[in-house]
């Protein structure tokens, strides 16, 4: 199949509730053409409703929907040329891979001849072209996920739309048809517009995600960015895993900041390009920026260094993460496994180093 037509999306100021709840709220978004773009967030953050409302099964109240530039907020589904692929990937049982294909172009009275050839580089394009005669019942759930797929490219749609495509396969089949997915995108390089709560998922698949929570667009930007420069608390929290340090920005001299960190003490910390007004704020850094040592373990100076108990250790392989009290707080640490080494017990008393040049001041 050629490359299709790229187009863009973008909605403005699009606010939707169900009588009095709201459910988006004043959501603005631009796609860039041919960008593979995921909508991250925890159940009921609006995502699938988003979603659903580019598709044009919702209406938003408020605000505008443009694909291509053009306002199609008024138009209804079979028009918009909007190809959805739903989760539960909604087959016809009783017909067979080609006619589940063929399905959208017959329904466009297609030539015969046209049909042909679309389904059968549609086919090809997800790998089961020697599957045409099957039943989707005869197919894995990854390839019932790849006939669902091609039928939705097969009418051409200008924009993809996912829903938590991946989420009814196992965990090697997901890291299989997630290379798949994104193969396929770059390959017909569609505008395409995916929803998942998983966030591996959509960090390494997307090119830009949004993460939204209680209808509220929260940040939006590539996965390192989201990661490395969280907006607040909640994408901090969302996008990998993070700790919090709550407390006060004391003041920012010259090369420092004064940070009292509650229940835990004053820290002196690098100032980062834009210093941090005084006033309340949370450090978050991420569990492997975070060194554990015993305390008769010698310390690198260009950490910053807390005094804490072992409360929890978990072996997850490359690595193992401990569960540290300090002062109020139960901070993480990620700390590389090596071969024949035992874990720190539960009570032991230790050190954690942080990296100072990765911590982030946060406000809201």
């Amino acid at each position: 199949m050629h490359a299709l037509h790229q187009v863009s999306l973008e909605a403005r100021h699009i606010s939707l509730s169900y009588g009095s709840t709201p459910v988006l709220r004043d959501v603005n978004l631009k796609i860039e053409p041919g960008e593979f773009f995921a909508l991250l967030g925890p159940s009921g953050s609006g995502k699938s409703t988003l979603l659903r409302l580019i598709a044009g099964f919702n209406q938003h109240q408020s605000g505008e929907l443009l694909v291509g530039g053009q306002d199609i907020t008024g138009v209804p589904p079979h028009a918009r040329n909007i190809g959805m692929v739903f989760q539960n990937y909604a087959l016809w049982p009783h017909m067979t891979v080609w006619d589940n294909v063929a399905f959208g172009l017959v329904e466009r009275r297609q030539p015969r001849e046209v049909i042909r050839r679309k389904v059968g580089e549609a086919l090809e394009l997800v790998g089961l072209a020697q599957y045409a005669q099957r039943r989707p019942a005869q197919l894995s759930g990854g390839q019932q996920q790849r006939v669902a797929l091609a039928r939705t490219v097969v009418i051409e749609p200008r924009l993809l739309l996912l829903d938590e495509p991946l989420s009814n396969l196992d965990k090697q089949l997901r890291v299989q048809m997630r290379e798949e997915l994104k193969n396929l995108q770059r390959n017909l390089g569609l505008t395409t517009i995916f929803v998942t709560h998983d966030q591996e998922e959509a960090m390494t698949t997307a090119d830009r995600m949004a993460v939204l929570d209680q209808g509220v667009m929260q940040q939006v930007g590539t996965a390192a960015g989201l990661y490395d420069f969280p907006a607040n608390r909640f994408v901090a929290g969302f996008v990998g895993t993070a700790n919090l340090l709550e407390g006060q920005v004391a003041g920012a001299s010259g090369a420092a900041v004064r940070f009292h960190a509650t229940g835990v003490g004053e820290l002196v910390l690098p100032c980062p390009p834009q210093a941090p007004a005084p006033g309340s704020a949370a450090l978050v850094f991420r569990p492997h920026q975070v060194s554990i040592r015993t305390l008769d373990e010698p310390a690198e100076p260009s950490r910053v260094w807390l005094r804490g108990v072992v409360e929890s250790a978990e072996f997850l392989g490359e690595f193992s993460r401990y569960r540290v009290r300090v002062g109020a707080s139960a901070l993480l640490s990620d700390s590389p496994h090596h071969a024949g080494r035992a874990l720190l017990p539960a009570g032991a008393q230790v050190q954690l180093g942080i990296d100072p040049e990765q911590v982030r001041f946060l406000t809201d």
